[in-house]
């Protein structure tokens, strides 16, 4: 199994490749934001590149999922979709949560006047339901998606692989549902980089008392689809922007907890390394020596240099892996002296 982090800027974007019974298989995990399919200027990035290999060589995107409505998630995979007349014939199976199908899991109403028009060729989109409404409306049209909602607590074996569901939980799918009923665009706020102050000051601070630990309080992040994934006994754990607590709680419906840890291979660090999205609690959970952060440290203040401290304060092994080389513009000479165990790597592509 290939597992590559593709370069998609301040967002996700992950191609997984293996062979099931000699059978080529991919699947995508999000699409980044527009730029990394195809920018203004026509420059391919690497969602073009894997999505042309697949097609090249004859395969398929066995499954597709999209874990939330943001841009840096959904852009991507808009912009291919927008772009590419023969994307329908390449995808197999999709795992999204849409409003419609969580308005009927959950027996709520849906608002029904939210309703747009997919243009052919366009390539750019707010930070919105309105995205995950076009997402849907191309899918529907398309016949790719069975409408299934995908939530905690769900087991799924699909392609030789087995999928434990953490996220999203029932409650976050009704805030998501809340916020479908509302017009308004939705974009997640930023926030500073903090790469100035030491991981020893970072973990000295949240060693005090009154120290309190703050989530994330955006509500398409809540919903977003987190998954433990298991091939050949390896357990690779993908948190997309899921809310600590949640995946906690989806851990804890597995029988996973501080005294019954998971054994990973691999863990992709929710919300772009955000100090909201990861705490000391879900990371005593897991057991791995390898952590992944998708960004390219240029927008929002992601990743958190403090997240980093908090990783090594849990694992002073830790192997902190980041999709872009921005390693050395965090981590500094003084950080390496006061933690001498630690690694980290430009590194987004583990083979198993």
């Amino acid at each position: 199994m290939k597992i590559k982090f593709l370069q998609a800027f301040n967002g996700d974007s992950i191609w997984i490749s293996f062979e099931e019974n000699d059978i080529p298989r991919n699947i995508i995990i999000d699409g980044g934001i527009g730029d990394t399919y195809e920018n203004k200027l026509k420059r391919k990035g690497d969602l073009f590149d894997a999505i042309d290999y697949i097609k090249s060589n004859g395969q398929k995107i066995d499954l597709l999922v999209l874990t939330h409505f943001d841009d840096d998630h959904i852009g991507g995979l808009l912009r291919w979709l927008n772009k590419d007349k023969e994307a329908p014939t390449l995808i197999k199976k999709v795992w999204f949560n849409s409003g419609k199908e969580i308005a009927k899991e959950l027996a709520i109403e849906e608002n029904q006047d939210l309703n747009i028009e997919i243009k052919e060729g366009e390539n750019d989109f707010y930070t919105s339901p309105k995205q995950g409404i076009k997402f849907e409306e191309y899918l529907s049209k398309n016949q790719l998606w069975d409408g299934k909602i995908i939530k905690q607590g769900n087991k799924i074996d699909l392609l030789g692989l087995k999928f434990k569901i953490l996220s999203p939980s029932k409650k976050s799918l009704k805030n998501l549902l809340e916020l479908y009923k509302k017009e308004e665009d939705y974009f997640t706020s930023g926030g500073e980089f903090d790469f100035e102050t030491s991981l020893k000051d970072f973990i000295e601070e949240e060693s005090k008392p009154k120290f309190k630990f703050k989530e994330d309080k955006s509500i398409p992040n809540g919903s977003s689809i987190a998954f433990i994934m298991e091939y050949e006994g390896k357990n690779f754990l993908f948190l997309g922007d899921a809310h600590p607590s949640v995946v906690v709680e989806g851990l804890n419906k597995f029988e996973i907890d501080k005294e019954n840890s998971l054994q990973a291979e691999l863990i992709k660090i929710s919300h772009h390394g955000s100090k909201h999205n990861t705490n000391s609690e879900l990371l005593s959970i897991i057991k791995t020596d390898n952590y992944l952060i998708s960004s390219n440290a240029t927008k929002h203040g992601l990743p958190n240099k403090r997240t980093v401290a908090r990783i090594i304060k849990n694992n002073p092994n830790a192997n902190i892996h980041f999709n872009y080389d921005i390693g050395t513009k965090i981590i500094t000479d003084e950080d390496f002296n006061d933690f001498e165990y630690f690694k980290i790597s430009s590194k987004n592509e583990f083979n198993y």
